[in-house]
C-alpha cells in the first residue's frame, strides 16, 4: 500500500511541477527555469543528504555501467520536455502522454531486461493495458 501512495505522491509532485515550471519558463526562459530546477533539486538532495545517509561521494565512482550515472543529464531533458509540451498541448493532455509513454517504455525495459532490470515475461494483460491507455490518449484528445 504505501508503494501506491508514494507512486501516487510522485504522479501528484510530477504534474504540478510541470506547470510551475512551464509558468517560470513563460516570464524566464526555458533553459533558465530548467537550471533553476536542477539547482533546487540539487540543493535539496545536499540538504536530505547533510541530515540523513551521509555516505560518501565516492560512491558514486564505483557504479557501473557508467551510464547509469546519465540520470541527472536525463533530468535536465525530462524538465525540458515537460515544459515545452505543457505549453504546447495543456497540462492534463501532456501528462497524459507523458505517462502513457512511460508505461510502454517501463514495460519494454522489463521485457527485455534491459540496464539490470529483471526480465518480466510477456503478458497480454499488460499489453491490452497500455493499448487502453494509449487510445485513452485519443479518448481524451
Amino acid at each position: 500500500m504505501a508503494g501506491w501512495i508514494i507512486a501516487l505522491i510522485s504522479g501528484t509532485l510530477m504534474s504540478l511541477q510541470g506547470v510551475f515550471n512551464t509558468e517560470v519558463t513563460k516570464q524566464t526562459s526555458i533553459w533558465l527555469s530548467a537550471g533553476w530546477v536542477q539547482l533546487t533539486a540539487f540543493l535539496t538532495c545536499v540538504v536530505f543528504w547533510l541530515f540523513g545517509d551521509r555516505q560518501t561521494v565516492s560512491l558514486l565512482f564505483a557504479v557501473r555501467p557508467w551510464y547509469l550515472l546519465a540520470g541527472g543529464l536525463m533530468g535536465a531533458f525530462i524538465t525540458w520536455t515537460v515544459i515545452k509540451s505543457m505549453a504546447a498541448l495543456k497540462p492534463a493532455q501532456a501528462t497524459l502522454i507523458i505517462v502513457v509513454a512511460q508505461i510502454v517504455v517501463s514495460y519494454l525495459v522489463e521485457l527485455m531486461g534491459l540496464f539490470g532490470v529483471d526480465k518480466a515475461e510477456f503478458q497480454w494483460k499488460k499489453v491490452l493495458g497500455a493499448a487502453v491507455a494509449v487510445l485513452g490518449i485519443f479518448i481524451f484528445k
